[in-house]
């Protein structure tokens, strides 16, 4: 079974721990390392130092945003890692939110479909060695073709996805709705006359198989909350959280504790993980069945600066993706 995990980039462990964390993925049989890009680490110093310690997971982001690099730097970001890790990188994007592009980059945050229909064209312009508008053209050649994998919530996203992009990245989808979702991509794929079984389908899902579960699960609470929020991101929830609207008002307001007592423990659960690895793996061949390729856990910690949590999830899941002894 194909299984990912993102290794935790906003719990303040420091890179190398980062990096021993990868390290102990390979060595337990996953597929696929990816990590994202908020706040810190940069994603593409990160991953250069996971290629330079692996040798054979697939390496990718999960996701960093188009807008705070333009087409032509990550176009050369990937194609550095791709000479590092020939035919084993991918490049995860999405548009991210106002807040990150906006707020932290001080760049504009462009209509979010008519933004991606401009840049995945360039990206794979430039990627493949063409020479941009701008007379750009990259110098490195590199042997494998670097898939793109675009990020989506909404279903116009996603079907762009299925329309523009080598992969659909989803996040924030139970599996229940999964099916639907990976039928939007193929949609998408067939209406531009691509093949949709070409199509590489990815999840990722929030997972915890540490030593603190309890805190883990109100941890994951405010997370759910805090995505749930997002105005780029809000309408994703709404069949999931029951309570969404008034989830945001209490939100807006600064009543956090009122919030948070709208999220039941059961719709929590419903999006995350958080148990036993057996539950972790459980809940990827849930996603498997309903027709996702390669579902990636998110190896989240019971607090900034805990490792013991991501490293029992990861160690724990090795144990029986690989059949070792516990």
């Amino acid at each position: 079974m194909r299984l990912g995990v993102s290794i935790p980039v906003e719990e303040r462990l420091p890179v190398r721990r980062l990096v021993e964390l990868a390290q102990l993925a390979e060595r337990g049989g996953f597929d696929t390392v990816v990590c994202g890009e908020v706040q810190a680490p940069e994603a593409m110093a990160l991953l250069g130092a996971v290629a330079m310690s692996t040798e054979r997971v697939t390496l990718g982001t999960g996701v960093v945003p188009m807008a705070t690099r333009g087409p032509v730097l990550t176009a050369m970001g990937f194609a550095t890692l791709e000479s590092l890790a020939p035919g084993r990188v991918f490049a995860g994007i999405g548009v991210s939110s106002p807040l990150v592009v906006e707020g932290w980059h001080g760049r504009t945050f462009d209509p979010p479909l008519a933004y991606v229909r401009q840049f995945i064209p360039a990206l794979r312009r430039a990627l493949d060695g063409e020479r941009l508008e701008s007379g750009y053209r990259l110098g490195l050649d590199n042997e494998h073709r670097v898939p793109i994998v675009l990020a989506a919530m909404r279903p116009r996203m996603i079907e762009l996805a299925g329309e523009l992009a080598d992969g659909v990245f989803l996040t924030w989808c139970p599996p229940g709705e999964a099916e639907e979702r990976v039928a939007l991509a193929r949609r998408g794929a067939e209406c531009a006359g691509r093949d949709p079984d070409e199509l590489l389908t990815v999840v990722s899902y929030f997972a915890y198989a540490g030593p603190e579960p309890e805190v883990q699960l109100e941890r994951m609470r405010r997370y759910l909350v805090q995505y749930s929020t997002v105005p780029t991101h809000r309408d994703s929830f709404r069949g999931t959280l029951a309570h969404l609207d008034r989830i945001g008002e209490a939100w807006a307001r600064g009543d956090r504790r009122g919030a948070l007592e709208l999220v039941s423990d059961e719709e929590v659960r419903k999006l995350s993980v958080v148990g036993t690895a057996g539950e972790v793996v459980a809940r990827a061949r849930e996603f498997h069945a309903a027709g996702i390729q390669l579902p990636i856990l998110v190896a989240v910690a019971a607090g900034h600066g805990d490792d013991a949590g991501p490293f029992a999830t990861v160690e724990g899941v090795g144990r029986l993706l690989t059949g070792s002894p516990a």
